[in-house]
């Protein structure tokens, strides 16, 4: 008899926790392992950590950290946003114009347009699009790549990153 509670009880716990994790997967965060230099300083080459699903409910803003799971580019990749739904961005050869208007490019860690084929271009985004590059620009394999330049909302998954390892980068990204 008690072997048989205890069976039902590991049972019960082992359930449990596979329907807490899938909660969580689904809900509240997903795992993420950053691939590449792209996001070079602020996120490194195997760094580890979760990114949250449910802070997207609170929209997504200029600058913020995202991931994207998109068919044209074959896997999850972790980049940051530049231009919002509606907006025209013009290149300048190390020059972002939103609406006309000289962005801030605070995170740019090596920005020249005119190299990477983007001097001149103007792209303008629809209702439902984002475009976004990676904070170390000529290794970045971003919205520059594509020939639709721009990801839909329903493509972004998720938005910052907390790191967990290596433990020296541990904290939100």
């Amino acid at each position: 008899m008690k072997k048989d509670s205890f069976l039902i009880d590991m049972l019960k716990t082992f359930i449990s926790s596979i329907i807490i994790v899938l909660i969580i997967y689904f809900f509240i965060a997903i795992p993420v392992t950053v691939n590449g230099n792209s996001m070079y300083p602020d996120l490194k080459n195997g760094d580890f950590g979760f990114s949250g699903k449910f802070t997207l409910l609170f929209g997504i803003d200029r600058y913020d950290i995202v991931v994207i799971d998109s068919d044209k580019t074959g896997d999850k990749i972790v980049k940051r946003v530049i231009g919002l739904p509606n907006e025209t961005l013009t290149f300048d050869k190390d020059e972002i114009y939103v609406n006309g208007e000289l962005l801030a490019d605070p995170y740019a860690y090596y920005a020249d347009y005119e190299d990477l084929g983007m001097d001149g271009v103007t792209v303008t985004l629809g209702d439902d699009e984002y475009f976004v590059l990676g904070d170390n620009r000529n290794v970045s394999k971003d919205s520059r790549a594509y020939s639709d330049p721009a990801f839909k909302r329903s493509e972004i998954i998720s938005k910052g990153i907390f790191i967990f390892y290596p433990f020296s980068e541990f904290g939100i990204k």
